[in-house]
């Protein structure tokens, strides 16, 4: 167990820099868009959801739950823009 927490320590200190430059990018985009009903777009979550499940498959992975953890990471960065839109 202790040597695989160790491999999930090291996945995770690669996934870490690209969410922060991913929630750089979401701030990029929240400060281009000038109305709030800009912050959802539901057709793009459904494509990105699609191939993100499609590509997971690919890999030999759980296509569900892997579709599933990027429409939460989605609905997280919608939150914070939610939050944040200044218009």
């Amino acid at each position: 167990m202790k040597e695989v927490r160790k491999r999930i320590d090291k996945v995770d200190s690669q996934i870490l820099p690209l969410m922060v430059k991913r929630s750089q990018l979401v701030n990029k985009a929240l400060s281009l868009k000038t109305r709030k009903s800009e912050i959802v777009d539901t057709k793009r979550i459904n494509q990105i959801k699609k191939k993100v499940e499609n590509q997971s498959k690919k890999l030999g992975a759980n296509p569900k739950l892997i579709g599933d953890i990027w429409v939460s990471i989605i609905k997280n960065f919608i939150n914070f823009e939610k939050k944040n839109f200044k218009k």
